[in-house]
Parts: C-alpha cells; structure tokens; sequence
C-alpha cells in the first residue's frame, strides 16, 4: 500500500542545458531536504561528470525524479494548483509576493530559453519574477535564481 505524499518542496528544472547548475542545484535540494525534478530533454547526461563535479560527493543523495514532458510531470505528481510556482524573467508579479507552501514545485525553464511561451501563458497567474535592476544583463543564473527562491520558500514555510 502507498502512503500519503510526503509534503515537500521540489525544485523543477524543465529542459536544463548547463550540467553544472543542475549538480549546483541538487546539492542545494540535499541541503535543504527537497526533492529535484528533472523534465527531459537535458542538455546533458545527468551521470556527465560535470554534473556529478558541481553536486560534489552530495550528488548520491539527491532525491531525483526525472519526466519524459511536462504533461506526464503534471499527471504523475498530480499537485495542487496552490503549490504550482513558476519562474521567468517576463513574469509581472515578484516572487517575494507568492505564498509559497511545504508542498511547493518551484519550476525553472531552461538556462537559454526560459520556460516555453504555452506554460507562461497557461500559467500565468502562477508566474514570478525574481527583480533585476540593471539593462546590462538578460537573466540571472539559474542556479543563483533557484537557491535565492528556495530559501524564501524555507523563510515562509519551516519558520512559522
């Protein structure tokens, strides 16, 4: 018999391209106790030794799940449209403004693309931006975005 979801905050990377943000960002879920989700294709293979380099000896630890598309990321976790946060630099709203819960998926688009225009459009009222104020660069990193994320979903959530 399968128990109840355990309640936990995932980190999504939807396509990820760079092998040495997606190791970053599993050492941060092991970290932090979070769970990394991963939505094929990749930009790389995820045994690449690049990937196991930025995780460090963490990388065996990490809680991985990996999705063929997001429609069976969707369908196979089933969450909640409350716990659903997306993350893009064209989003209006801040994401100091979510109110985040310990079931969050904290979702990131891939390093040159973003997430595609359909998800944006479909979620949109579930789409934040973290603040830049300079025009002299596009994005920020994205796993200096996704830890800056994490750990205002922690402030909101495990010190109530």
């Amino acid at each position: 018999m399968i128990g109840p979801k355990k309640k936990q905050i995932k980190i999504v990377f939807y396509h990820p391209e760079i092998p040495g943000n997606t190791g970053s960002i599993g050492r941060t879920c092991v970290a932090m106790g979070f769970r990394l989700v991963l939505i094929k294709p990749y930009g790389f293979k995820i045994d690449e030794k690049s990937v196991r380099r930025a995780g460090l000896d963490y990388w065996k630890y990490v809680e991985l799940s990996e999705y063929e598309t997001f429609d069976e990321f969707l369908n196979t976790e089933s969450p909640n449209e409350k716990d659903l946060f997306f993350f893009s630099r064209f989003a209006d709203k801040i994401y100091f403004n979510a109110t985040f819960t310990s079931n969050s998926y904290l979702i990131f688009g891939a390093e040159t693309t973003g997430l595609e225009d359909n998800i944006t459009k479909d979620w949109s009222n579930r789409c934040y931006k973290l603040p830049t104020y300079s025009d002299k660069i596009r994005s920020l990193n994205l796993a200096n975005t996704a830890t800056a994320v994490c750990f205002e979903a922690v402030r909101q959530t495990k010190f109530l």
